[in-house]
């Protein structure tokens, strides 16, 4: 379990002779990993605080996720908060723009907008937490995650316990046959798994092929 020690806020002077900039910094968290690791959980437990920190807070989620519920954010062990559905990344701008913490859950969902969208949100003073997957079911990079870890100031990665070995699991191996990249699914389609279990299923999909 990885340990994710909150930044501090701080105050920014404001030069005379520019203009003005955020009272407070602005940054970018970003928590990744397989299905089953525990992203939504821990992304939930950090807009919690920031809630009783009395700060404002937007959640959001793409519309089209929609296997616990149409508008909360549900992690798999049930734990939820209320959240804004939207089709678009730069929908964000918009419902976002009074806050003091935005997050955005299954980020790999969205457009190639969306590490813009964060970017120009953290500058404005906003602290921005993003959860999502960071490999598809192939084991490739995962829509817009890469960008959005490239420019993260705060990367946090947890692992799922692999099902088939117990080992730490970094992958989420597709049961079925379909090769959607977008599958929504449960246990029932997919499971964690380690490196090597990962690579002995895809060999075992490949040869009944």
């Amino acid at each position: 379990m990885s340990l994710f020690l909150e930044p501090r806020l701080t105050l920014r002077p404001t030069p005379a002779d520019t203009q003005p900039l955020p009272a407070r910094r602005g940054w970018l968290e970003v928590i990744c990993g397989s299905m089953f690791s525990g992203k939504t959980e821990e992304l939930i437990r950090r807009l919690t605080r920031a809630r009783i920190a009395r700060q404002r807070v937007e959640i959001f989620k793409p519309a089209l996720d929609t296997r616990y519920h149409e508008q909360d954010v549900v992690s798999h062990n049930q734990t939820s908060i209320r959240s804004t559905p939207i089709q678009f990344a730069s929908d964000v701008l918009l419902l976002g723009a009074n806050c003091d913490v935005v997050g955005i859950d299954e980020a790999q969902f969205f457009d190639s907008a969306l590490p813009d969208v964060c970017n120009q949100l953290a500058d404005r003073g906003i602290r921005v937490i993003c959860a999502g997957l960071d490999m598809d079911f192939a084991g490739r990079p995962f829509g817009p995650m890469p960008a959005l870890l490239a420019v993260a100031e705060f990367v946090t990665k947890v692992h799922a316990v692999c099902v088939r070995c117990g080992d730490p699991a970094a992958y989420s191996f597709r049961l079925t046959a379909s090769a959607e990249r977008v599958l929504l699914g449960e246990t029932d389609s997919y499971e964690a798994r380690c490196r090597a279990c990962f690579l002995e299923g895809q060999a075992e999909k490949a040869a009944l092929d």
